[in-house]
């Protein structure tokens, strides 16, 4: 429902209009301000408001204008900065280095808004305005997983960690209601303590390690060896857990960055607490001239129902920054989100998405995570399902039916996607069942991301063969519900262990859907994930296995063009890619050939899109 509360300043004069002579906070952020859950800088901007904090917003300042990061003058607590829901470098590049069109968190799409490594050009053009007068503290994606030593696929070198770059007092990771708890007692109480010291789920830069750190390999060490490199990777993966992870440091010259132990997961009440708080469920007024900011519609009526994510892909960043401990709300507080839709003028009767990270990791992994955090080096999905990892979707099965039954709500979809083997693991195939009858909107996301098994082995993922198991049931449930409903699977071009054989397989695969893909997610090699540690090193970080690595540009692009083979713009790439690999079998005019022996007529080039999912309720 709309708030009776506005959203909060974007700019001076509308501080002023509340009777405010400074602000207490001021934050930063690459994104258009919008007054939802869903968007970071909102939710962390009405967390600081209940704390009776005085929030003023600067979004996406235009980076060349000192006057633009002076807006509210100096806060009185701290600046918070963030490069919004995306990297910037994802969110500005394609995996070929082209400069994107179109940002879906900007006013209208318009694309150039934010800088290229927006946390170090926004934290640097805020010191050079207040100094060491007030605290800078960073968060959000960007940060969050360049809190270390890391690999930057754009330098194609490794990087310092982003503490030093930025020149930030303290980083965040993860989402930050805990640690910005503790940063907000320490303020109120007359002062920040020693340099932020000792927060969970934070870093910063300090003189000497703490006597109980794990040292990793040095900056220095990890730039000069990839062996080094993958060990540091490995050792920080270790400690990724907020129950009994260590602190960790890692020298860069004479400094050290200092990270904190995760931050204890939310309870479900203070989960209710953070999404009851009152967002107005809309983009800032100032938009309406623009058009509004197009990434809302996707998750306007959507409700988060859980962070975390237990999947642990090995190319998926969201173990790194969410955490891989399930934190749900309660059914009482969706329930209660869900009908406060039905009293607004914009709801049609549709609750777009219901979920989290992977929707059916709705309840804890095990009852183990709660004493003892994740287990060390082992996941709860892979390389087969943990015997004590909970496979049962009923509360979320159970969930789903009470929103429904809500008066005033037509349809209730899952559009962020699934986990199709999770689905596939509970036995009485409840949730699969009220799924395909109730809860697709003609097609469901999954993401198998490979047809070829060793790729899916490195990806972290289940055999393909599991994913054609949940295709041939969800296909004969929906046809025992009387549904017309398809799978949309996504898949991921070029990622470590893929050769043109892997390629030109899930190009027949494919062909065999009749399907055509318009959307190609080609591979980034993101920080802190071990799929980065392949592609940089050519060796995976916990076994030391060497991995294939199709890194020149010509070889990925015709990964990329087999998955559209069928795009005329295409037929060049496919031809020489099926050439070299030996499988001309694949062109000429048979029902199972790829492409044509003469090169069709190319009337109207296809927009071929490139890189990361654009749903803001999963990053990267």
């Amino acid at each position: 429902m709309t708030s009776d509360h506005a959203c909060l300043p974007l700019c001076r004069a509308e501080a002023v209009a509340r009777g405010w002579d400074e602000v207490d906070v001021v934050l930063v952020s690459g994104d258009a301000y919008v007054d939802h859950p869903s968007f970071g800088t909102a939710l962390i901007g009405r967390f600081l408001e209940s704390k009776g904090l005085r929030v003023g917003i600067i979004a996406q300042p235009d980076w060349r204008s000192p006057a633009d990061f002076a807006e509210y003058g100096k806060p009185r607590l701290f600046c918070g900065i963030t490069a919004g829901a995306m990297d910037s470098m994802v969110s500005n590049y394609t995996t070929a280095g082209k400069r994107r069109k179109y940002d879906s968190y900007a006013p209208g799409g318009k694309f150039g808004l934010r800088p290229d490594r927006a946390v170090i050009v926004y934290a640097n053009r805020l010191r050079e305005l207040f100094g060491s007068s007030v605290p800078i503290i960073a968060g959000g994606i960007e940060a969050s997983l360049r809190r270390l030593a890391h690999y930057d696929f754009w330098d194609h070198k490794v990087r310092r960690s982003i503490l030093f770059d930025a020149r930030i007092d303290l980083l965040v990771y993860g989402f930050g209601e805990r640690a910005l708890s503790e940063i907000v007692r320490r303020a109120l109480a007359g002062g920040y303590g020693n340099y932020f010291d000792n927060i969970p789920g934070t870093a910063t830069v300090a003189a000497e390690p703490p006597p109980e750190a794990l040292i990793l390999p040095s900056y220095e060490a990890v730039s000069e060896s990839q062996d080094a490199f993958n060990e540091a990777f490995r050792m920080a993966d270790g400690e990724n857990n907020p129950i009994c992870g260590k602190v960790l440091a890692q020298a860069h010259g004479n400094r050290w960055a200092v990270v904190q132990s995760p931050a204890k997961p939310l309870s479900s009440a203070e989960m209710d607490q953070v999404y009851s708080l009152p967002f107005t469920r809309q983009a800032h007024p100032a938009y309406e001239e623009a058009g509004g900011v197009p990434a809302l519609s996707e998750v306007l009526f959507s409700i988060t129902a859980h962070r975390g994510c237990l999947g642990n892909c090995s190319f998926c960043t969201l173990a790194a920054h969410q955490g891989r401990v399930i934190q749900p709300r309660t059914d009482e507080s969706i329930i209660r989100e869900a009908t406060s839709f039905t009293k607004d003028p914009r709801f049609k009767g549709i609750i777009h998405d219901v979920g989290g990270p992977s929707a059916n990791f709705h309840e804890p992994a095990c009852a183990e995570q709660e004493s003892r955090g994740p287990c060390k080096n082992r996941t709860c999905m892979f390389p087969e399902p943990c015997r004590h990892l909970n496979r049962s979707q009923a509360g979320f099965t159970a969930l789903l039916r009470r929103l429904r039954d809500i008066p005033g709500v037509r349809h209730v979809f899952v559009r962020s996607g699934i986990r199709h083997d999770m689905a596939v693991l509970e036995e009485n195939r409840e949730f699969l069942k009220q799924l395909t009858e109730h809860h697709v909107s003609g097609q469901l996301k999954v993401a198998p991301e490979h047809v070829d098994n060793r790729v899916l082995r490195l990806m972290g993922k289940p055999p393909f063969e599991v994913y054609l198991d949940f295709a041939d049931e969800f296909s004969q449930l929906s046809q025992a519900a009387g549904k017309k409903q398809y799978l949309v699977p996504y898949f991921i071009s070029g990622h470590p262990g893929a050769d043109l054989n892997a390629a030109i397989k899930m190009a027949e695969f494919i062909k065999g859907q009749g399907r055509f893909f318009e959307q190609v997610q080609d591979f980034i090699p993101l920080p802190m994930t071990r799929s980065a540690c392949q592609w940089y090193t050519g060796k995976d970080p916990f076994n030391g296995e060497e991995v294939y690595v199709p890194s020149e540009p010509k070889e990925k692009a015709m990964h990329r063009a087999l998955m559209q083979f069928q795009a005329p713009e295409n037929w060049k790439l496919v031809k020489e890619a099926l050439e070299i690999s030996g499988r001309k079998d694949l062109i000429g005019a048979g029902p199972h050939c790829l492409i044509s022996e003469k090169q069709p007529c190319v009337r109207h080039k296809r927009k071929v899109v490139s890189g990361g999912r654009k749903s803001p309720a999963r990053h990267e």
